[in-house]
């Protein structure tokens, strides 16, 4: 397996983590909230190898190794971060892999510029959170009141087990340490004393001031013209909820695939390889198609 290479795009504002030959075609990986690039550790290396591709991985603003933000961390400001590193790595069309929140961030990339995404690899994540319309005052409110309160010093803790356990018993999703593991390193700084601190920008945790409704999604899923491979976890976030099953509908070609594995399916060791199998049986018809033109 290929070593991670770290990377500054953007005018330094933007850390990656590059794994593959310089010289092969380029995709960009998109990660989860609170995550950062190191979510596709174990992934990248498999589909590098199996693909012939390089994978880029992106810290989104505010995240891991990149700079933090000036403003709310809405949603499609991460949109940004996709477009800035694909003009730096002159990807006029990129396919992306993306995971969770940077699967959100895909889909509307996607949708408002088709012509700069050549496929998506969505895993266990599709569209936005969303707030009804008439929970939008609501919504705002409590974007408001917390912008508004004193700012707390990021977490600390002794070691960097200290800090997993920490990621481990307070996550969204359901995550065991081995899996959380390249992702609590690298989100760490070391102090003098010996103490680690979270590098990732607290206001990542403040509620969005303003969210799409769930109609302005599924317009935005509607509108994604590149072919899509949807991963799902089948205990991950998606399953056969209501609003999952309208996003799935609404895209108009769309692969599913449910694989044994949580939310970080991608990353949780007993169930990397399955997904790198199912990415590359996905394209595989796509690239007999490229080579017989």
């Amino acid at each position: 397996m290929s070593e991670a290479q770290p990377l500054t795009l953007a005018g330094g504002r933007l850390a990656a983590l590059a794994w593959g030959e310089p010289s092969a075609p380029t995709w960009l990986a998109l990660h989860g909230w609170l995550d950062n690039a190191a979510s596709f550790s174990r992934l990248a290396p498999l589909l590098c190898t199996r693909l012939g591709v390089r994978i880029v991985a992106l810290d989104f603003s505010g995240h891991g190794h990149s700079l933090h933000g000036a403003g709310d961390y809405a949603l499609w400001d991460y949109c940004h971060d996709l477009l800035d590193a694909a003009d730096e790595l002159d990807l006029e069309r990129v396919s992306v892999l993306a995971h969770s929140m940077g699967a959100g961030v895909a889909c509307l990339t996607a949708a408002a510029l088709p012509e700069r995404i050549e496929r998506l690899v969505l895993i266990d994540g599709l569209g936005a959170v969303t707030t009804p319309a008439e929970e939008s005052a609501a919504q705002l409110r409590k974007g408001l009141r917390a912008a508004r309160r004193p700012r707390s010093a990021s977490p600390r803790y002794p070691d960097s087990s200290t800090a997993v356990a920490a990621r481990v018993a307070g996550g969204v999703t359901p995550i065991d340490a081995e899996t959380a593991t390249p992702l609590v390193e690298r989100n760490l700084m070391r102090e003098s004393d010996g103490h680690v601190r979270l590098r990732t920008d607290g206001r990542l945790l403040w509620p969005s001031p303003l969210r799409l409704s769930p109609e302005q999604v599924l317009a935005l899923l509607g509108a994604i013209q590149a072919p899509v491979l949807l991963i799902e976890g089948e205990k991950g976030i998606l399953a056969e909820r209501e609003n999952a099953q309208a996003a799935r509908a609404a895209v108009p070609h769309l692969t599913r695939n449910v694989l044994p594995g949580g939310h970080h399916l991608h990353l949780e060791p007993a169930n990397v390889a399955a997904v790198a199998r199912a990415i590359e049986t996905w394209l595989e018809p796509r690239r007999t198609c490229s080579r017989e033109r």
